[in-house]
């Protein structure tokens, strides 16, 4: 299925884009993180287990159980703090 994803201020920094469509077989959020990793050693060191990532399916936050389908787009973002 095809998904596009979307990334935002540090991990968008660090990645070197804001956005990608990509091909991928697996059905969650938690598998693409996985596979995200993977790709790259810049989404291995912003998308690490250990690092704290906030994640939205279709412009809704969601946790890394939630299902993927068809054309969805996904978020990661890093925490926001505010003042």
């Amino acid at each position: 299925m095809k998904v596009t994803i979307k990334y935002f201020a540090s991990i968008r920094e660090a990645i070197g884009q804001g956005s990608e469509l990509r091909e991928t077989t697996v059905a969650t959020m938690s598998a693409l993180r996985d596979e995200l990793l993977a790709s790259s050693p810049a989404h291995a060191t912003c998308l690490a287990r250990g690092k704290s990532v906030r994640m939205a399916l279709n412009q809704v936050m969601v946790d890394e159980s939630a299902a993927l389908s068809e054309g969805c787009e996904v978020a990661f973002f890093p925490p926001v703090t505010g003042g």
